[in-house]
């Protein structure tokens, strides 16, 4: 009840705000409960080839199937819908056009309205920024108001099967982005996938069983197996205790308990695990986390140069299991000498857009860990959402983790990407201060570092709302002082802004010392878990992107400031670089090295903030937009000479939540690439940033990329300064677990690679057959083992769809990955059939095709399109 109580108190509220709107028609709860039921609500792109790249033509259309009428002329019932594309028509079909933020838009019908009878239809077609080409572009979830009445989602929206509310994608001008200019990127067929996936490769399947991903420097296989069975034990270096911890977990996921003791105890004539740290062992002595890995028939030596060594010796021990028949385990005799590429091997989980709940957190550290990735930089606030308890600030989390209809947002954020009106819906949620202490041990043990993010002074919306509700909170208690301790923005600011994301009011005011009180209290209770699970909170990242253009033009605070003489801040240019000043000394004076989104530390398309502005030894930054032809590419570069220490983010490469193929039915945003296959991330190159210029967002593919630009691109000097690169995943468009760990998986296991091991293939000119082997080689990997791995931990994985043509009458099919099983239909999905060679098909409209991991897991199903 007291649910229903505080909504029909948000809906009231919400009933003032309209008022204005001279609505006399109300419907009943009843009513509003069988409209939204039984009316179809269908988003549909009509045409991308409208405005250029700038804008597209789409519809909502509403087929009323219930017993319901919409009456004629203005009312006080409004529909919601979520539009990740911000629309410009103001008024369609005699309803107006309302942006309220972010994605979220209203109809409201106005006196031209000519009212919706049972069994008809009314189509609203409007024009809107950029351009749809995908399924997910749209948001589940749109709901309809009426006055002090529950909101009600429509019914055939309320899935994640995106088919039930969005009309097919199939034409041209739906298929390509737009035609001025032209979108040359291929759409991925039978056919195309076919052509694509073609190699003359000659794949070993027992080296790539043998395999060890991420790829060690240097593997030497001898003759014969050991093999594991629970007679076995394990000695270790007393330091190690907490990586036998681990092991042994592991070890009983293959059915072995193994005596486990430390080193000062004899062996014995038992076979043994040894354990061993040396720093000064082997070729890479002295360099952390390498090791020394020796396989013989009864001994198992794994000698690291710190304990992270011993961790990852463990991982690739690990990785050359196999199971047999008898309970045991066979792992093959082997030397290996390895050590990382990069100190820096990360991966980015954007947790605050949506949630998608402890486990998820948990699964994807594991596996970061068994791939010897060891930072995980963890977004957990955003606009959409903060994700952590902070103690003595619970409208953060209680407030700031949910969304729901109330438009003056004390009970939740306004409802975003799909969640819809109700706490329950999707994406809501946050992390416990207890779990996420749980978190940081669970990590530590497995040598991973975990960087949060408190995002600021853009893209902060979740906090500032939050704080707003504890203003108003303490306010109504007569608390002045204590409502305005933390308060991140200022009333009186009339500031206009627009941002990337379609915010209005997402900025942290930079001139109120308040903002920076926040800050420090939030960064003291993350330092307090951290020391809580036996760690340091080395690395706190305060984002700094994307910061709406216009921000604090307008704000008193800030012209207060610009008055005062002698302090360096002249004008709304010189705010950003105060704002990071703050931070920058605020983390100094705690031991915490900052972090931030490379356009967060630029004053203009090239020049870095003065690096000696900043009292930190370390400044790490995240350089993410590599738009070729944007001619900000070579940010990289002119970061790292400026003194910054940079981690490679980059979007066309290693941005997770972009589609694995340009398919309608892909999941994913596509601004940096039309799509970002397993292929392309393994074949990033770090050490060569400029050698990774393939194509335009366009799709044209790029033969000289200064040309491009049209200004010469600044050489590399102070190679010391990369630290090394990080995969992304931002998750606008992913609502749950399964998605999320789809989007990531495999594609995180190309960052391991890639930041551990240089390939021999990588260059200015890369020696293309060799990188063709090296990636077939991996791919079957992938398909023989890993991706198995992967499912019986619980991890959702991406299968790629297979490729097929049909020459003189015959079907011929193949996959992306050497080795994973294609399954064949010839009566349109009714029926399968394993795919093990051509074979001739009478009737090819009826072929379907799929991969397949055993029965497990499937990949989407294609037609030979």
């Amino acid at each position: 009840m007291n649910l229903r109580k505080n909504l029909l108190a948000q809906m009231f509220a919400t009933t003032l705000v309209t008022a204005s709107w001279g609505a006399s028609a109300m419907l009943s709860q009843p009513q509003l409960d069988a409209f939204a039921k039984d009316t179809q609500l269908t988003f549909a792109v009509e045409n991308n080839f409208h405005g250029g790249a700038g804008s597209f033509i789409g519809s909502v259309t509403l087929e009323n199937r219930s017993n319901v009428a919409l009456p004629k002329g203005e009312s006080d019932w409004q529909i919601y819908v979520h539009s990740v594309r911000k629309i410009k028509t103001l008024a369609s079909a005699g309803l107006r056009i309302e942006h309220v933020n972010g994605d979220l838009h209203r109809f409201v019908p106005t006196p031209e309205f000519a009212g919706l009878a049972a069994n008809e239809s009314l189509k609203i077609e409007f024009e809107a920024a950029a351009w749809i080409a995908a399924y997910t572009d749209f948001m589940p979830r749109a709901f309809i108001v009426s006055g002090q009445s529950l909101p009600v989602i429509f019914a055939n929206t309320d899935t994640e099967e995106m088919s039930s509310f969005v009309a097919p994608i199939e034409r041209e001008n739906q298929l390509k982005r737009h035609n001025e200019p032209l979108d040359y990127s291929p759409l991925a067929t039978a056919a195309w996938r076919y052509e694509h996936n073609a190699h003359n490769v000659k794949v070993d399947k027992e080296a790539a069983l043998k395999r060890i991903i991420p790829k060690p420097q240097n593997v030497d296989f001898n003759r014969g197996v050991a093999q594991l069975n629970d007679k076995w034990q394990i000695r270790f270096a007393g330091r190690l205790k907490s990586e036998v911890a681990v092991f042994q977990e592991d070890l009983s996921e293959f059915g072995l308990t193994l005596d486990a003791k430390a080193d000062h105890i004899s062996a014995g004539k038992v076979p043994t695990i040894f354990l061993k740290v040396e720093a000064d062992e082997g070729r890479y002595s002295g360099q952390s986390g390498s090791y020394k890995l020796e396989v013989d028939d009864d001994k198992i030596e794994i000698i690291g140069t710190d304990n992270a060594g011993v961790f990852y010796g463990i991982q690739s021990l690990l990785a050359l299991f196999t199971k047999v028949p008898d309970g045991s385990v066979e792992v093959p005799n082997v030397e290996i000498d390895d050590t990382p590429r990069y100190g820096w091997r990360g991966m980015h989980y954007d947790n605050a857009r949506n949630y998608h709940g402890k486990d998820a957190l948990f699964k994807l550290v594991e596996q970061m860990a068994r791939y010897k990735l060891n930072k995980f930089h963890w977004h957990f606030s955003d606009d959409e959402g903060w994700r952590l308890e902070i103690p003595g600030l619970p409208e953060l989390s209680e407030i700031g983790g949910y969304r729901c209809f109330d438009l003056e947002e004390r009970s939740c954020l306004l409802t975003q990407l799909g969640t819809g009106p109700f706490k329950t819906g999707s994406g809501n949620g946050y992390l416990s201060r207890t779990d996420f202490v749980e978190l940081l041990k669970f990590a530590k043990a497995r040598h991973i570092d975990i960087i949060p993010e408190i995002e600021g002074p853009g893209h902060a919306r979740a906090a500032i709302k939050a704080m707003e509700a504890r203003y108003h909170r303490l306010m109504e208690q007569g608390k002045e002082a204590e409502a305005r301790a933390f308060l991140l923005s200022d009333p009186e600011d009339k500031s206009e802004y627009l941002t990337v994301q379609n915010y209005t009011d997402n900025s942290f005011n930079v001139c109120m010392d308040s903002t920076y009180a926040f800050v420090e209290k939030v960064t003291y209770e993350l330092q307090g878990m951290y020391r809580e699970a036996g760690t340091r909170l080395e690395n706190l990242h305060f984002g700094g992107d994307e910061v709406g253009a216009g921000s604090w033009t307008k704000s008193p605070a800030c012209n207060a400031l610009f008055n005062e003489a002698n302090n360096g801040i002249a004008g709304p240019a010189d705010l950003k670089p105060y704002f990071t000043q703050r931070i920058a000394k605020i983390f100094a004076k705690r031991g915490i090295a900052p972090g931030a989104w490379e356009d967060g530390l630029m004053y203009d398309r090239v020049n870095p903030f003065k690096r000696d502005e900043f009292p930190n030894q370390v400044f790490t930054a995240n350089v993410w937009d590599n738009i070729w032809e944007w001619g900000v590419a070579d940010r990289a570069y002119r970061l790292a000479n400026d003194g910054y220490q940079v981690v490679l983010s980059h979007g066309t490469h290693l941005y997770f939540d972009h589609p694995y193929e340009a398919h309608p039915a892909e999941r994913g945003y596509y601004w940096a690439a039309r799509y970002t296959d397993t292929k392309k991330a393994f074949s990033y190159m770090p050490d060569d940033v400029y050698a990774n210029a393939d194509f335009t967002r366009n799709g044209e593919a790029i033969d000289n990329l200064e040309a491009l630009v049209g200004r010469p691109l600044p050489k590399l000097e102070k190679p010391e300064n990369i630290l090394g690169m990080q995969g992304q995943v931002w998750t606008e468009t992913i609502r749950t677990e399964d998605q999320v760990m789809a989007m990531m998986f495999p594609r995180v296991l190309t960052v391991a690679e890639r930041a551990w091991h240089k390939a021999s293939w990588e260059g200015e000119q890369p020696n293309e057959k060799a990188r063709a082997t090296d990636w077939q080689e991996f791919s079957a990997t992938l398909a023989l083992k890993e991706l198995n791995r992967l499912v019986a931990d619980g991890v959702n994985v991406n299968l790629p769809v297979p490729g097929a043509v049909i020459k003189d009458g015959q079907l011929l099919a193949n996959s992306a990955f050497s080795f994973l099983t294609i399954e064949v239909s010839l009566d349109a999905g009714k029926s399968w059939q394993a795919y093990s060679g051509p074979m001739s098909v009478s009737n090819s409209s009826d072929v379907r095709l799929r991969t397949t991991l055993d029965g497990k897991k499937y990949s989407r199903i294609t037609g030979l399109e």
